[in-house]
């Protein structure tokens, strides 16, 4: 499936998902304003990566007050590797997640459980995780997956963000970007 005037944006997407089939990690933060096809792009490389797990998440903006809550959309289905995980970073994230109860969890510990995660899914087969709405992403959630996009390296991984602020902001400031822009229309169409 091409998008219609998005050439260039597929290529990087289908070169970013080359990539994390070669065994690299990959991060890309897509941005621009409302409605300018971010979640098209989104579901693009979705689309192009059938021979990817698929992970997702929606910043919604009525969580943004709740911790962790976006990361629970994100790594709720994969809970079950959760033993294989070292015990602070396991015990961190089944807080983070309300699986047991604690005080605050670490949230260096809550970031490394994450990696470990997304690294242990994506040891057999490549995994595409997709943030969409990252704006509205709750500030816990935000830190850790930021925290992680840094520290991918080798996973076969790649980590997309759509987001109304091209400059990353909410903690994304300085992770590879994608502008997204208005198309321009063509004569007579």
């Amino acid at each position: 499936m091409k998008l219609r005037g998005r050439g260039q944006q597929c290529r990087a997407l289908d070169g970013l998902l080359a990539d994390v089939r070669a065994g690299r990690s990959r991060v890309l933060v897509i941005g621009g304003e409302p409605g300018i096809g971010k979640t098209a792009l989104l579901g693009y490389a979705a689309d192009m990566a059938q021979d990817f797990q698929v992970a997702q998440a929606e910043g919604v903006e009525s969580e943004m007050e709740l911790p962790f809550a976006a990361l629970h959309q994100l790594c709720g289905r994969m809970l079950g590797r959760l033993d294989r995980l070292p015990a602070p970073q396991r015990d961190a994230l089944s807080v983070a997640f309300g699986l047991r109860s604690g005080s605050a969890p670490d949230r260096f510990l809550v970031g490394l459980a994450v990696l470990g995660l997304l690294s242990d899914v994506a040891a057999n087969r490549p995994l595409l995780c997709l943030v969409d709405d990252a704006q509205w992403l709750d500030h816990a959630s935000a830190q850790a997956l930021a925290f992680v996009a840094r520290r991918l390296d080798a996973e076969s991984v790649a980590l997309l963000f759509g987001t109304r602020d091209a400059a990353g902001d909410g903690g994304l400031a300085g992770l590879p970007a994608l502008a997204v822009e208005g198309l321009v229309a063509m004569p007579g169409s």
